[in-house]
């Protein structure tokens, strides 16, 4: 029998689960070559933690290494229910809130190492965290697409983080009434676009989908549906999906250097966000928003348990 220690959070309505105690050794190295060793050696580890019966499909957990760097305070591997994340700013906040929890960190700015880089979390007073996000940048304009089911869709692919197609003009309703459709609409533009061979840069797979409305209230600029890699919708307003869409926004010169951006998500909650332009069309994201410690436990694995390793999609 294995047991495994896990705090779970949510930010801002996304649940995160942050593994500190008992995931496997993936030996040194930067948080890219951790996650080759994990990906390669460990996968059933992935699907024993956040897939059913002891996670959810819209679960992304986040396992903490020891840094490579004096300053970082942590290196951390962001996973879901099919696959790894190169970063992940909601699972960043819940990080953040995560290791405040536990008494290791306090307000102030706290480095940690990515497979995708480093990136800076920001413990305020009042509790709200703030993540400098990875370089973002605006890689293609206005791509259309033929669907097999909507017809021609057109949409910016931008990296945030991750990789995400959006799309601005789409005739749906941003409604939590309405997940199913919207759901379906964002899994066949992404079906799509790996049959037509559409890709990020260096061949990448556009692997979240990113649609957006006017906002359902009043201190906010947009409001949006991310369809997530694994087939579940982002309950929080997606932070690399934000990173990528203040990049279109500042490509297009509708988003200065510390403007603020307020970005609703399709439950309601919301973050904020600012960029910094950098070379090359690139911007420096900064994301604001808050979680909330909702459990400390152990997951425990017994040896005659046909799903120890999770149930397999």
């Amino acid at each position: 029998m294995k047991k495994i220690r896990v705090v779970d959070s949510h930010t801002e309505g996304e649940p995160t689960r942050v593994v500190i105690e008992g995931g496997p050794d993936l030996g040194s190295g930067s948080a890219a070559e951790r996650l080759q060793v994990f990906r390669r050696d460990f996968d059933g580890f992935r699907r024993a933690v956040v897939n059913e019966p002891r996670g959810s499909d819209a679960m992304v957990a986040a396992l903490l290494c020891p840094p490579q760097s004096q300053e970082a305070v942590a290196q951390v591997i962001f996973f879901n229910n099919v696959g790894y994340l190169g970063m992940c700013v909601h699972g960043s906040i819940g990080v953040c809130a995560t290791l405040a929890w536990l008494g290791r960190i306090g307000p102030g700015i706290w480095p940690i190492e990515t497979p995708v880089g480093k990136v800076s979390l920001e413990l305020a007073e009042d509790g709200k965290i703030s993540v400098q996000n990875v370089p973002s940048y605006r890689f293609a304009s206005c791509v259309e697409v033929a669907t097999q089911k909507h017809g021609r869709v057109r949409g910016d692919i931008a990296w945030g983080g991750n990789w995400f197609f959006l799309i601005g003009e789409h005739g749906l309703t941003l409604d939590s009434a309405e997940l199913e459709t919207l759901t379906e609409y964002c899994r066949d533009v992404r079906q799509s676009l790996e049959l037509a061979g559409i890709k990020g840069k260096g061949g990448a797979v556009i692997d979240h989908i990113e649609i957006f409305a006017a906002p359902g209230r009043a201190d906010a600029d947009a409001k949006n549906f991310v369809l997530c890699p694994g087939g579940a919708y982002d309950r929080s307003p997606c932070g690399t999906g934000m990173s990528a869409k203040m990049a279109c926004l500042a490509a297009d010169g509708k988003l200065d250097d510390g403007q603020v951006w307020r970005q609703e998500s399709i439950i309601g909650s919301r973050f904020t966000g600012t960029v910094t332009r950098l070379a090359d069309a690139m911007v420096l994201p900064r994301v604001t928003g808050q979680a909330w410690i909702t459990a400390e436990t152990e997951l425990i694995f017994q040896g005659d348990d046909p799903f120890r390793c999770g149930i397999r999609r």
